[in-house]
């Protein structure tokens, strides 16, 4: 495999001339850092040399692919500001092999992963100073990729891009709030069997805009939460993922156990990082049974009644664990955690405070990589 190389970076800078503002207060993905880093093939001459230059605008001709087929896929990753002031990166190689899957499912030329973290880290070490405090806040990076052939005829790229800019974020949950509310949408659905739901796509997110603003704008909810119907019956819907990030249940079993559970990776279900962890770090605790398996609506609506769904969260890089304390439904009754605010939530603020804990470096571990 013919790949770019860090070895072959240059770096143009322009100085650091934007006023750095806090994180805080600002919205998610508005304000950008100094630089960024582009890399662009050719068919034919293969990968050129990466090149981290000042934040600009793209040139793209009218008939590039990515802009009538949807021919990108990107990812979600941070870079925090740990306690020593130095950056680091959170398991940022399965960021980098999700990327690559995700390109090769769009047919954009491969590439080794591990050149490509090379250069990100470059670009995170020449921006540093844009790195904000404090837990929950972060650079965050956004790796992209695209056909950007000029031609409309749809077939394999004869020229791609990848671009990664850096954008300072706050925290997404405020810990004063007592918990968010989900809303389940029972008409749409947000990945079906056989398709790309497992890859993170462009085009698996665009759509879910619509519901997602419906679900804020009429039910008075963060997100919305999708399900895959079974039959006729809604009942018999799987639990899904959301928007934009995966979601978690602990539940109490009928003979009083405690089971976390989420939806198992069938090819609907983006592999998240957070998610991911999520299991590593429950799993090693060994108090209480961890499952990937199918959770029907009706589970939950049953579960929620009875007072058995204890806590519910979601876990994503954008949220990290995002306290969840009612599910709204439209076709059937609410479904309301025994946990009624954030505070009471044990496992959630266990796990949350873990996740901040290695991300900033309080303490060691492998998944936070120092630059």
């Amino acid at each position: 495999m013919a790949s770019f190389s860090m070895a072959d970076l240059t770096v143009v800078s322009n100085g650091g001339t934007k006023a750095k503002g806090p994180a805080e207060g600002a919205a998610f993905g508005l304000a950008f850092t100094d630089h960024m880093l582009v890399i662009e093939h050719a068919a034919g001459s293969g990968w050129g040399a990466p090149v981290i230059k000042p934040f600009q605008n793209l040139s793209l001709h009218p008939s590039a692919q990515v802009l009538h087929y949807g021919m990108s896929c990107f990812e979600g990753m941070k870079a925090y500001k740990g306690v020593d002031g130095a950056p680091r990166l959170f398991r940022p190689q399965m960021n980098m092999k999700r990327f690559h899957k995700s390109c090769q499912r769009l047919m954009l030329p491969a590439f080794d992963t591990e050149e490509l973290l090379k250069c990100i880290e470059a670009l995170v070490k020449l921006d540093k100073d844009w790195l904000p405090e404090g837990e929950g806040s972060a650079l965050y990076i956004r790796p992209f990729a695209m056909n950007t052939s000029a031609f409309l005829n749809l077939r394999p790229p004869n020229h791609a891009t990848i671009v990664v800019t850096l954008s300072p974020s706050a925290q997404f949950f405020s810990t004063e709030s007592k918990g968010e509310k989900l809303f389940l949408n029972e008409t749409d659905v947000r990945a079906w069997p056989g398709g790309a739901g497992e890859h993170k796509l462009a085009s698996n997110y665009g759509p879910t805009l619509k519901p997602h603003l419906e679900a804020g704008k009429e039910h008075g909810c963060i997100m919305v939460m999708f399900c895959l119907p079974q039959g006729p019956s809604p009942e018999d819907a799987l639990i899904s993922e959301c928007a934009g990030m995966n979601v978690f249940f602990l539940l109490e079993k009928e003979d009083g156990k405690k089971e976390l559970c989420t939806p198992p990776l069938d090819g609907t279900i983006l592999p998240g990082v957070t998610r991911e962890s999520v299991l590593e770090l429950c799993r090693s605790w060994n108090e209480f049974e961890v499952s990937e398996r199918n959770i029907t609506v009706s589970e939950l609506t049953t579960a929620a009644q009875a007072g058995r769904l204890l806590e519910v969260f979601g876990a994503g890089t954008a949220v990290t664990i995002l306290p969840v304390v009612e599910i709204k439904r439209e076709k059937g009754p609410d479904c309301k955690c025994r946990c009624e605010c954030f505070a009471d939530m044990q496992l959630t603020n266990r796990l949350r405070k873990t996740l901040f804990d290695i991300q900033l470096g309080h303490v060691e571990h492998e998944w936070s990589i120092k630059l």
